[in-house]
């Protein structure tokens, strides 16, 4: 226990034999809980844990019947820790890519400071910069900024890591039959944690390579399925919040954002036509184009900054 908390760890597994030990031998104590999800690794991983489990009497084995997804099998352990009233829930990776000494500083402000979501900020670290791969840094850093918009938590700056800890209240309160199985699960969480009211901590935690760690991450193809989950939480987003549960006008001002910016781009591309085929383009055609980028972009900040404004209490 910690602090009398009970905690539990989730720890997703998809072919890692050769890490899970390393993961599991250096838990800390106060874990009450290690629910390993095995998500139908093809190697050993389970054969592994098994005989981990004859000596640490802390592990839960699940096991899914397909491959469902890194997400999935988050929410599987969430699903346990919710059914067996833990009151913090952390989740470490299966490949010991996350340092079990950051988590004592996850769990603070979860089970002292009545946070629902703490999330480990890598970025933040001071060498964070040489360790991580570039290219993944770059992938993060743009994911991160599209992700504070669709989410509204605009303090949090590292939404891909998932080394996180969620309180009680957020176990109970979301629907793990709906979470995003794969990759983009801490981005659709962080978005349904938001339309739920809850509040989140950014925690800096050190960054690890290079510890034997596989990646199946194709940055290119994540980049982009990530983009595509986003926008369609964030129009969900805005919905719920501010449609469904509590009418609010910055709605109105980012759609009237985004239907001047397409009636802009319309004027573009006929302007470009008239100026290909005539050599001429027209002065109004091209004013028009300009006022409506304009106040697209005008309409579209200010609701933004409303946003921003209505969830500054959930810091």
């Amino acid at each position: 226990m910690y602090k009398e908390h009970t905690v539990a760890v989730v720890v997703p597994a998809y072919n890692e034999e050769t890490q899970i030990t390393r993961v599991v031998e250096t838990m800390p104590d106060f874990v009450d809980h290690i629910i390993i999800v095995d998500d139908k690794s093809a190697d050993a991983t389970v054969s592994v844990v098994e005989r981990l489990r004859s000596e640490e009497r802390r592990i839960v084995l699940l096991r899914h019947e397909v491959n469902r997804g890194v997400g999935a099998a988050i929410a599987s352990g969430y699903i346990w820790a919710r059914d067996n009233d833990v009151d913090a829930a952390a989740v470490m990776a299966g490949d010991g890519q996350m340092d079990p000494a950051d988590l004592p500083a996850l769990l603070e402000p979860v089970i002292t400071e009545g946070v629902d979501y703490s999330k480990g900020n890598r970025l933040v670290y001071e060498e964070a910069f040489r360790l991580m791969p570039k290219v993944r840094f770059f992938g993060n850093a743009v994911l991160s900024w599209l992700t504070k918009i669709a989410s509204g938590y605009w303090h949090v700056a590292d939404s891909q890591t998932g080394y996180a800890v969620i309180g009680k209240k957020a176990l109970r309160s979301v629907d793990w039959d709906k979470m995003y199985p794969r990759y983009g699960q801490p981005n659709d969480l962080l978005i349904r944690l938001n339309v739920l009211d809850m509040r989140v901590r950014d925690v800096p935690v050190r960054p690890v390579y290079h510890v034997g760690e596989k990646s199946g991450i194709r940055v290119r193809k994540v980049l982009f399925s990530i983009s595509a989950l986003l926008l369609r939480m964030y129009f969900w987003r805005l919905w719920k919040k501010y449609v469904i549960r509590d009418a609010h006008p910055l709605v109105l001002l980012i759609f009237f954002g985004i239907l001047m910016f397409m009636t802009g781009g319309i004027l573009f591309v006929r302007l470009c036509a008239l100026w290909y085929l005539d050599g001429y383009a027209p002065p109004m055609t091209a004013m028009a184009m300009l006022f409506s980028f304009t106040m697209g972009m005008q309409s579209f900040l200010f609701g933004i900054w409303m946003d921003m404004d209505k969830n500054k209490h959930l810091r």
